[in-house]
């Protein structure tokens, strides 16, 4: 059985254990600022490593020092847990 969308009421928990994200286009979306290009491309390399050994690939967009981020599980058709788990990891990235 594939993986299933979160309820509203489930997102809404979620959303609580990953401080800087939130909701936009019903996905799970944060926006990052780096000094320049190579940090923000050292760190979409990083995010890139953690995403594929989860099999579950961000969609996201890079200009110069600003990195945007939007999480969704589109077999799902909607949020879903591994969402929330990419978007931690993300988060540990940062903090690390």
């Amino acid at each position: 059985m594939g993986i299933s969308a979160l309820a509203q009421e489930a997102i809404a928990g979620e959303l609580q254990k990953v401080p800087g994200w939130d909701l936009a286009q019903g996905k799970l979306h944060r926006s990052y600022r780096f000094a320049n290009f190579v940090e923000a491309f050292g760190f979409m390399t990083r995010v890139a490593l953690l995403a594929e050994a989860m099999d579950h690939h961000p969609e996201w967009s890079n200009v110069y020092n600003r990195v945007d981020i939007y999480l969704t599980t589109h077999d799902a058709g909607g949020l879903s847990t591994r969402d929330f788990e990419l978007a931690a990891k993300i988060n540990a990235l940062e903090a690390g």
